[in-house]
């Protein structure tokens, strides 16, 4: 158990170097807000779906259909039972509080943080999971997240959910899965390539929302801290025990694991802005659940491949 998880302490510290970068080009203005948003743009509509495509590129096998089913069950039940839980414990008078702290303990940051480390630890099984979960992220945040942020059933559509970039790479993958289609070198290395994006970018934007944010009021505020115990600790410990009495095992245990361990998504920032919820605490939510992660997610991952044997 000690040396999982110094491995994957390591790879974490890896990612956090990578942050650290996109944190000194915030200071120095290398890039800017303008540019952080072209580069998530960019990760979200192209770099995500290829990873996601290039997961399942895999020869077809009835097991792991039914892991594919498995893992999307337990993202699913993940998902609904976080819904039910911030629900009770988030009654802020604030309402663009109360949205920001259920929206940012909700959804973690399962594409731009985990993707990186479950491809560093568990391979191409790992991320094949990791899609899943990736794609039930999606149908929530298009869902629940959009009507909670927007306080608007209307925005709701089965359109965005059909045309979302996320979405549509579990779709399109699932199919060359389940027809067992193995893509071209001449598409295949493309989307491989588009893909390995997926690693550096979203660290570099992270790194640059930490660098606009102080410190100080970062650590000072107390609802955040309750988000954050919970997204980053609750949360995946109580999914693991679940999972491990239901008889969910191996890979798939670790990578589900990850994907719920993971800090507050910064997706809750770009859902913050647009729909008018507090902007500035769901920066400080995002910068103190990721700083917090680099010992949270290490020791829930541990334990994790430690019961997954």
């Amino acid at each position: 158990m000690l040396d999982y998880f110094l491995i994957v302490s390591q790879q974490v510290l890896i990612l956090f170097i990578l942050i650290a970068v996109g944190f000194v080009c915030g200071k120095i203005r290398l890039i800017d807000d303008a540019v952080a948003k072209k580069l998530t743009d960019i990760i979200l509509m192209i770099a995500m779906p290829c990873v996601i495509v290039n997961a399942f590129q895999r020869e077809y096998n009835p097991e792991m259909l039914i892991n594919l089913l498995i893992t999307a069950g337990c993202a699913f039940c993940i998902h609904l039972a976080t819904v039910i839980i911030v629900t009770a414990v988030f009654r802020d008078k604030d309402i663009s509080r109360k949205k920001v702290l259920r929206f940012g303990t909700v959804f973690s940051n399962c594409a731009f943080m985990s993707i990186p480390l479950q491809e560093a630890v568990l391979g191409a099984e790992g991320v094949f999971y990791g899609a899943i979960f990736i794609g039930v992220f999606n149908l929530f945040s298009w869902t629940y997240g959009l009507v909670l942020m927007s306080g608007d059933k209307k925005q709701m559509s089965v359109k965005k959910i059909v045309t979302n970039p996320g979405i549509l790479g579990v779709v399109i993958g699932v199919i060359l899965f389940l027809c067992s289609v193995k893509l071209p070198p001449i598409i295949g290395e493309p989307i491989r390539y588009l893909g390995t994006l997926n690693t550096p970018v979203p660290m570099l934007i992270i790194g640059f929302y930490l660098s606009q944010v102080r410190f100080a009021e970062v650590f000072s505020e107390k609802k955040n801290y309750i988000a954050s115990v919970l997204r980053l600790l609750l949360i995946p410990l109580a999914a693991l025990g679940v999972m491990y009495l239901c008889g969910v095992r191996g890979t798939m245990l670790v990578s589900i694991v990850i994907s719920a361990s993971a800090p507050v998504a910064a997706s809750c920032t770009m859902f913050a802005t647009k729909y008018n919820g507090d902007t500035m605490l769901s920066v400080r939510l995002v910068a103190l659940s990721t700083v917090l992660s680099v010992v949270t997610m290490p020791l829930v991952v541990a334990l994790a491949n430690f019961l997954s044997q």
